[in-house]
């Protein structure tokens, strides 16, 4: 019988599938395409293997298919509501990543607190201290990125959108302004101030950008101070390529999140997400709603000839954070659009609506939802702006 439409909280919803997982004979992992519920993944994936279920573990980028057609004893879905799944992990006060860590701890002591934290920083909500503590993840000056060359780094990085974002040789360019240019490109660790000043750095250039909104001052926080730990430079970086893995390259990501040799691809994966997302933002023509703020893109601006390698997800984050003066953005190209919110706006029925009103499907999460459509985007805009 399915629980998945049975809200709870994550403690009751930890022992509820800790149970059913435990006496499984054969675990479906079915992921929504973003960073936290993929580090979900990798957390319950590893305890079963150590407890010794088979899984199988996929990542779906919404709208999906509901998660049924499996002979799994049980199938848990993460990231979304399910009720085709037999347990749901959705989006919500609590990150994923952090309840399938209660979970994992549930089913034994193979509990990865690092790659919990890491999805737990690529969510919407904050992870609890409890899980801070055990990733004992210190945090030190300087920003979240996965690479140790800070070009490279802030030149990919989605975490924040700034005029150097997407070109890692404007990234040099600044850091030459700076006089920081040897001591940040390479391998070599930074001092703690070399760190302060790359920090201020971003910040400056973030917040001072002239088509930077007014929200961009708090948003870049989020780039800035860094927890440390983990496979790669940072904790914050180690999310930003879970998720931007999770949307360019489903299989990499799982290989990632599962502890396989995955990193050389999955930051391949970043680098090319992050390029695409930040020049789909910086060509894409802009109109101002209420309560609304539209980016439309093409494929083309990109150089792909593809829709779907538009980053479409990525981009209305971007949008939101640091270019919408409305709580609400959504960007569109050719049959795709992704839309992100400031709060629990019940994306996920507005983007489900809409997408109905054009025949197509959509689906997200509440500040969160993506759509596919085979009408043009002016009217797709129109059958969003209805249902808002």
């Amino acid at each position: 019988m399915s629980t998945a439409d049975r809200p709870a909280g994550a403690p009751e919803v930890a022992s509820t599938v800790a149970s059913a997982c435990r006496d499984a004979g054969f675990v479906r992992l079915v992921a929504t395409a973003d960073g936290d519920a993929l580090a979900a993944t990798g957390v319950l994936a590893r305890a079963l293997a150590a407890l010794g279920v088979p899984f199988q573990a996929s990542v779906a980028e919404p709208p999906a298919a509901p998660a049924d057609g499996t002979e799994a004893d049980v199938t848990v879905a993460l990231g979304r509501a399910d009720t085709a799944a037999d347990h749901a992990v959705p989006a919500g006060p609590t990150p994923v990543s952090e309840t399938a860590f209660l979970i994992a701890t549930e089913l034994g002591d193979a509990a990865d607190p690092v790659l919990a934290l890491a999805g737990a920083t690529a969510a919407e909500t904050e992870p609890s201290a409890t899980l801070v503590e055990a990733a004992t993840a210190d945090r030190r000056p300087g920003v979240a990125i996965p690479t140790a060359d800070v070009a490279d780094g802030l030149g990919h990085s989605t975490l924040v959108h700034a005029p150097f974002s997407g070109e890692p040789e404007r990234v040099k360019a600044a850091l030459a302004d700076l006089n920081l240019l040897a001591e940040a490109t390479g391998d070599a660790d930074l001092d703690e101030e070399t760190h302060r000043r790359v920090a201020s750095m971003v910040a400056i250039r973030a917040v001072g950008a002239e088509d930077a909104s007014e929200r961009a001052a708090d948003a870049v926080e989020r780039v800035l101070r860094p927890a440390v730990g983990g496979p790669f430079e940072t904790v914050g970086g180690y999310a930003d390529v879970l998720d931007s893995v999770a949307r360019e390259q489903p299989g990499t990501g799982v290989a990632l999140a599962l502890g396989h040799d995955a990193r050389d691809a999955a930051l391949d994966a970043w680098r090319t997400h992050g390029s695409r997302a930040h020049q789909a933002l910086r060509s894409a023509t802009t109109g101002r709603y209420d309560g609304l703020f539209v980016a439309r893109g093409s494929a083309a601006d990109l150089g792909v000839t593809d829709p779907t390698d538009v980053p479409v997800g990525t981009a209305a984050r971007l949008l939101r954070d640091f270019r919408s003066p409305e709580p609400v953005a959504l960007f569109v190209t050719d049959g795709r659009a992704g839309a992100a919110a400031t709060d629990d706006s019940d994306l996920d029925a507005t983007m489900r609506e809409a997408a109905d009103a054009v025949d197509g499907r959509g689906g997200g999460t509440p500040r969160r939802a993506q759509a596919r459509f085979e009408t043009d985007t002016a009217e797709f805009i129109m059958a969003f702006r209805e249902a808002l």
